[in-house]
């Protein structure tokens, strides 16, 4: 990075980071919230509702890791595709388990048809954030030369 270039030093950031960190930060609340409900016994057994959506400490696990990788990942614009892609993937994967899991004994998730929409929007979400445009904006940088350095 060039230490005179304002343009190097850019900290505005962009709606994929905005969106990833948004999410991230929903998936935690979702998953410490489901802690509160379910407790940690019972780990893959115990089931409760949360606004219609089916938890279990397992399922609140797994939020609380995705949110904190959200926050965790959300810094750059590089960093938070990567989460995006992740999300695309992962809850792609899962939305279509989902499909074959739902009111299954063996199900570990207690996946019900409001969590396998959430899932599968989730994944939509992650492709936003991953291949979403991006309109980097750029003004004119001042020259600015060794030795006149009054601008700063």
């Amino acid at each position: 990075m060039d230490p005179i270039d304002p343009a190097a030093h850019e900290t505005r950031w962009t709606w994929p980071q905005l969106l990833a960190g948004a999410v991230g930060a929903v998936y935690l609340v979702v998953g410490v919230v489901g802690f509160a409900l379910t407790g940690f016994s019972g780990y893959f057994d115990n089931t409760e509702t949360l606004l219609g959506f089916m938890v279990t400490p397992f399922h609140n696990t797994v939020h609380v890791v995705i949110g904190l990788a959200g926050l965790a990942l959300a810094g750059t614009l590089h960093r938070a595709r990567v989460y995006g892609w992740l999300l695309a993937v992962g809850y792609g994967a899962t939305f279509v388990y989902g499909l074959f899991a739902i009111g299954q004994d063996w199900d570990p998730l207690a996946i019900n048809t409001a969590d396998n929409w959430l899932h599968g929007l989730s994944a939509l979400v992650g492709l936003v954030i991953a291949l979403g445009p991006v309109r980097r904006g750029r003004e004119p940088v001042k020259d600015v030369r060794a030795g006149n350095r009054s601008e700063f």
